[in-house]
C-alpha cells in the first residue's frame, strides 16, 4: 500500500526508515486482514523473525513517543485541514462518545466531506457519559489547533446543561476567530426572561415544522452563566410519522435556520 504523495512527506520527515516502513506494513495488514488485535497482526507481519519478537515489535512502536497525539497526529490532522478549509473558514466539530467493547471512547471529530474526521481522543476510566470537566479537557487542545478558523462545535443530550457553553462563551470572547455552539438539551430545563417569566422547555406551546426562538434568555434557574439563544423545534408529521420529540438547543448562533441546518 503506498500513501499519497502529500501522506508520504510528511510520514517520511516525521518518522526513521524503519518506523516509517513498520507503519506502512502495519496500515496495509489492516486493510488487507480488517484486525486490530495486535497478536492477529503479528501473526501476518513480514518479518524473519520469532512470533513473539513480531508481537513485542508491534507493541513497542505502538507505544513510540513520536507516534503521540500531539507530536504526530495533530500536525498531520491541521495539514489535513488547511488543504480542504482556507484559513478564516467554519469548521463543523462534533462531540460524541462512544462504548466499544470495554472502552468508553470520548471524541471531538471534523465534519469533512460527509464523514466525521476524528481529531481527539480520550479513554475515559468509567462507564456512562462524560463530565464537563472530561468535556473542556479535549475541546481545548482542539480550540488551540485550528485557532485561525470559525468553530461551530454541536452535541446532543449528553452535553447538556450550561456549564459547557458558558464556557465556550467565554473563550469565545478572547478568540481571534468566533466560537459558536449548538447543544440539545432537555425538555426539564427551565428558561426566563424574568423571575415572573420562568417556564421549562416541555411547556413551550410547540406546532410542528414551526421555530421557536428565544434570544438572549437565562437558562436554568442557576444564577451566574448569562444568557443565551435557545431554539424549540418539532419536525413536521411526514408519511403518517411524527418525530418522537422536539429539539431544545441552546446556542450562541443567531439565526435560528442555521442552527437547525448545523444540528
Amino acid at each position: 500500500m503506498d500513501f499519497l504523495p502529500f501522506y508520504q512527506d510528511y510520514l517520511s520527515n516525521t518518522l526513521s526508515k524503519s518506523k516509517f516502513l513498520l507503519l506502512r506494513i502495519l496500515v496495509w495488514l489492516l486493510q488487507v486482514h480488517k484486525q486490530v488485535r495486535i497478536e492477529r497482526l503479528a501473526a501476518y507481519l513480514p518479518i524473519p523473525i520469532l512470533y513473539q519478537s513480531r508481537r513485542k515489535k508491534i507493541q513497542r512502536f505502538l507505544v513510540e513517543p513520536c507516534l503521540s497525539l500531539v507530536l504526530f497526529w495533530f500536525p498531520l490532522i491541521k495539514l489535513i485541514v488547511e488543504r480542504e478549509f482556507k484559513p478564516g473558514s467554519r469548521l463543523t466539530l462534533v462531540l460524541d462518545r462512544t462504548q466499544w467493547k470495554d472502552k468508553n471512547v470520548f471524541k471531538i471529530s471534523v465534519v469533512w466531506r460527509k464523514r466525521a474526521f476524528p481529531i481527539y481522543w480520550q479513554i475515559l476510566e468509567k462507564k456512562g457519559s462524560s463530565n464537563v470537566k472530561e468535556q473542556i479537557a479535549l475541546i481545548k487542545p482542539v480550540l488551540r489547533l485550528f485557532s485561525n478558523y470559525e468553530l461551530v462545535i454541536l452535541g446532543d443530550r449528553e452535553f447538556h446543561g450550561v456549564e459547557l457553553s458558558y464556557w465556550l462563551k467565554k473563550r469565545n470572547q478572547i478568540s481571534k476567530n468566533p466560537i459558536y455552539f449548538a447543544f440539545r438539551e432537555r425538555k426539564d430545563v427551565y428558561i426566563r426572561r424574568s423571575k415572573k417569566n420562568e417556564k421549562r422547555l416541555q411547556d413551550l406551546n410547540l406546532t410542528p415544522g414551526v421555530k421557536t426562538f428565544e434570544k438572549n434568555i437565562f437558562v436554568t434557574k442557576q444564577k451566574g452563566f448569562g444568557r443565551f439563544n435557545v431554539l424549540a423545534y418539532q419536525k413536521r408529521k411526514y408519511r403518517n410519522y411524527i418525530s418522537e420529540e422536539p429539539w431544545f438547543i441552546i446556542t450562541n448562533l443567531d439565526d435560528p435556520s442555521e442552527v437547525i441546518k448545523y444540528y
